[in-house]
């Protein structure tokens, strides 16, 4: 007798599990279904290839993907004609998203005006291939300006200006090239008194510019200039006339002409 009940309890569990599986799916479907068809998702903006400094944006550069609504960051595009003709104020790499600050807009100006900083200069300075850094600098990249110039007969040299940012090489903002490359100027990003003191010191005399590493911001302060103590003697008694008095001895000092 209890042979024959075993497969008649292993039969009504497997109806029951396949009941209850049944019923678990009908309530996740129905939920689903109440909530929506998933979690909601956005068309966000990347950059479809390497996008250099100055780069007026078009649809080329741009492929769309898909994210989670809710991790969008605020500043993202998410339309192509929100971001066309604006211009790239930083160096971007493939597949990075496009985010609102580091583009500007063009306006009536050229790319490389769109490029320069709020209360900032672009200055231009010739260079050759010893000034240029051999032909290594790229727009992005940070240097010194250092001056030298003879004063009578010494020749002295100074930092001008520390840290500034390349803007330009020659006529092009575009930092995509990986050969070394002789250019006759350059641009500078500087203060508007930074301005002044690179043309006086293209005036003065030549001027080196110096590649920094990216990774270093230190600004070295000028010491301030030795001044020498010179020592004085004590001055010279004032000419004069012994004049004796009985046995008072006095000195008076002879009166010139007119007083």
């Amino acid at each position: 007798m209890f042979s024959r009940r075993g497969p008649i309890l292993i039969v009504i569990s497997l109806l029951l599990a396949v009941g209850a599986a049944w019923v678990a799916n009908r309530w996740l479907t129905a939920q689903a279904a109440s909530t929506g068809s998933g979690p909601s998702t956005v068309t966000v903006l990347t950059a479809a290839l390497d996008i250099p400094l100055g780069t007026r944006m078009e649809a080329r550069h741009v492929a769309p993907i898909q994210m989670l609504a809710e991790t969008v960051p605020a500043s993202a595009f998410k339309d192509l004609k929100a971001i066309d003709g604006k211009v790239a104020i930083a160096q971007i790499m493939k597949g990075e998203m496009l985010l609102a600050p580091r583009f500007a807009d063009q306006g009536s100006g050229s790319a490389l005006a769109a490029v320069v900083g709020e209360n900032m200069r672009a200055v231009s300075v010739r260079v050759n291939d010893v000034v240029g850094v051999a032909g290594f600098l790229l727009p992005g990249n940070r240097v010194d300006v250092v001056a030298a110039y003879r004063d009578q007969q010494h020749v002295l040299s100074e930092t001008v200006v520390q840290n500034v940012k390349v803007l330009a090489i020659d006529q092009t903002a575009s930092s995509d090239k990986n050969e070394p490359v002789v250019v006759r100027a350059v641009t500078l990003e500087v203060t508007p008194a930074d301005a002044e003191k690179l043309v006086l010191a293209e005036q003065r005399g030549e001027i080196q510019l110096a590649l920094r590493n990216p990774l270093d911001e230190a600004i070295t302060k000028k010491p301030a200039p030795a001044v020498a103590a010179v020592k004085t003697k004590a001055p010279p008694p004032a000419p004069g006339v012994s004049v004796i008095r009985g046995t008072d001895l006095d000195r008076e000092t002879p009166k010139g002409p007119g007083r």
